[in-house]
């Protein structure tokens, strides 16, 4: 029993000391990793030090056998508390970067890393209910017989940190090809080349807007409608890709296996542009051959992705429930919270982007607004019919925009179209001047507005007939109106 206790206290040693070391050599990552796991900005630096020195102390801790029981005691606390996060993480559908040992070895939280950190834990309660004279021998202490097993197991114990450290190495030489490859798209044989059309990579529809309809053909000429897609009743995982895009063709791989591991519960659809011949010499597989073909990028630029390779979730009601992971990294982020996630549940959506807090799935806020005839709202009495709740202020430039487009769609709608409010700040006879039919309640605070989450003018978000709301919030007149599918 000595020797077994030894031997898991050793073996503990290991996982903290190159826990410890990695995260230390990524201060950076870590620090990303703790502010992901809802650490405060504030607090994010000293955590991201603090972590790894204290996974450090334990790990020397464990060597002596004065001190191993409190340090078995403190790694099983910690394991708990890693535990606990991973396991809050993932009932909220995030997979955030576990950063376990930090640059040696990371990856999304998920299953593996969960009962990766449960074994750990488990090792650790052993040693642990030994009680403080039950430890074994500490490695300082003689003992021939013991030493002996002690360095044999020390070698074996380097030799698995080397095979550990290789992989690793394999891993990182991996991504360097793949950003190699990236630098040729961006910069042609050393010159820099202008991307002024490519947009910003975050700029797209936003999530709780129907995805467009759309007629593309496929690879052999057969027309595929949207409607056609959404016959299958499954959520859908869309690509863009280009046949000239070589971190595309890097991803590619991966999106196959993707697929394999996915196909049960989300339906991969590849979208890319040019000849058909040149995109199956470059995306050789099942879901290559059935890729999508637009004529001018035409989808990509409806859902504003002008970038390659991106990757945008669609739930089963045929919403925009994720935002565009630009990239093959921000891809894997995306992949990697949909195998953690129930996709079929309500309100299911995936935030890629760090920003201003998503209301999706919570009751619209109880509040009282005064129209500006001196009628009172109350927020609960939007429930009943689906509402575009609409954050507008006469001293914003691009709502003054925005006013001769509401007032065409006021003209145009019929009497069962989505209903639509405003929430405004300014003087009531100078918004009466604007002649607006859609009615404009008062915030001179913009206290109700945020508290939608709206922060900005001109903004919305989508509230159903439970008075739920149902998107994010959707900034500029462009996304607003793609939140009902157009103005028409």
């Amino acid at each position: 029993m000595e020797v077994i206790i030894v031997v898991i206290r050793l073996f503990l040693f290991g996982v903290f000391a190159l826990a410890g070391i990695g995260k230390l050599l990524d201060r950076e990552g870590s620090e990303k990793a703790v502010r992901e796991f809802g650490v405060p900005d504030d607090l994010a630096k000293p955590a991201a030090i603090g972590l790894p020195i204290l996974e450090l102390v334990i790990a020397f801790a464990l060597l002596f056998g004065g001190t191993s029981w409190l340090a078995s005691i403190a790694a099983l606390l910690l394991l708990l508390v890693f535990i606990g996060g991973m396991l809050y993480q993932m009932a909220k559908g995030n997979a955030p970067d576990c950063h376990c040992f930090g640059q040696l070895h990371s990856e999304p939280v998920g299953k593996s890393s969960l009962i990766r950190n449960i074994g750990f834990a488990i090792l650790a309660l052993f040693v642990a209910v030994q009680g403080r004279e039950n430890q074994g021998a500490s490695l300082s202490d003689g003992g021939g017989g013991l030493v002996q097993s002690l360095l044999l197991i020390a070698v074996l114990a380097g030799v698995a940190v080397v095979i550990f450290f290789l992989k690793s190495l394999m891993d990182q030489q991996k991504q360097v090809l793949r950003r190699l490859e990236i630098l040729e798209i961006v910069g042609g044989g050393g010159v820099a080349q202008e991307r002024e059309d490519a947009g910003n990579p975050e700029d797209a529809m936003p999530m709780g807007a129907p995805f467009p309809d759309f007629a593309l053909p496929d690879v052999s000429g057969k027309q595929v409608t949207f409607e056609h897609l959404f016959a299958n009743a499954k959520p859908m995982l869309f690509f863009f890709l280009g046949p000239n895009c070589n971190p595309c063709k890097a991803l590619y791989p991966e999106i196959e296996e993707w697929s394999g591991e996915l196909g049960g519960k989300v339906h991969f659809v590849l979208v890319s542009s040019g000849k058909a011949e040149d995109n199956l010499k470059k995306f050789d597989g099942p879901l290559g051959r059935n890729m999508l073909l637009q004529t001018n990028r035409e989808l990509a630029e409806k859902v504003h992705s002008k970038w390659t390779p991106t990757a945008m979730f669609v739930d089963a009601d045929g919403n925009i429930a994720s935002h565009p992971a630009v990239g093959d990294a921000a891809i894997r982020e995306l992949v990697g919270k949909i195998k953690n996630e129930d996709v079929t549940r309500e309100h299911v959506h995936f935030a890629l982007k760090n920003g201003q807090p998503i209301k999706i799935g919570s009751k619209a806020p109880e509040a009282v607004l005064t129209d500006l005839n001196g009628k009172e709202l109350k927020t609960a009495e939007l429930a009943g019919k689906k509402t575009l709740v609409v954050f507008w202020s006469l001293s914003c430039p691009h709502c003054r925009t925005m006013m001769a487009e509401i007032k065409e769609w006021e003209s145009t709608r019929a009497s069962d179209d989505v209903r639509m409010i405003i929430f405004s700040n300014g003087e009531p006879h100078e918004l009466r001047e604007a002649g607006l039919e859609t009615p404009i309640f008062l915030d001179p605070d913009f206290k109700v507005s945020i508290e939608f989450g709206m922060f900005g003018t001109p903004s919305a978000v989508l509230v159903d007939e439970n008075g739920v709301i149902r998107s994010e919030s959707a900034i500029g007149a462009p996304n607003i109106w793609s939140l009902i599918g157009g103005k028409n």
